[in-house]
């Protein structure tokens, strides 16, 4: 688990990490300002593939930050349920 999507560019290898839960971008919040977002953290919601063997999900929470308000970038609660193989 990491708060910032960012904190991937500070591991020297994910080879042995399969999965990496992140928050803190709340999606983007407020659109245009996703824009901005999208120039500091290198994920802003959801999965993504960031190598061949790890995947990064990063989800957009509940609250907001600054003005109370979101505009382009709904509210989420994720259930992730991990099996064993």
């Amino acid at each position: 688990m990491a708060h910032q999507p960012k904190f991937i560019e500070e591991i020297p290898s994910t080879s042995n990490i399969d999965l990496i839960l992140c928050g803190h971008t709340h999606g983007g919040q407020i659109m245009p300002f996703n824009l901005l977002v999208k120039l500091q953290q290198p994920y802003i919601s959801g999965l993504y593939q960031h190598n061949d063997t790890t995947q990064v999900y990063v989800n957009k929470g509940t609250g907001f930050w600054g003005p109370p308000m979101r505009l382009g970038a709904s509210s989420e609660i994720t259930y992730i349920n991990l099996i064993s193989n």
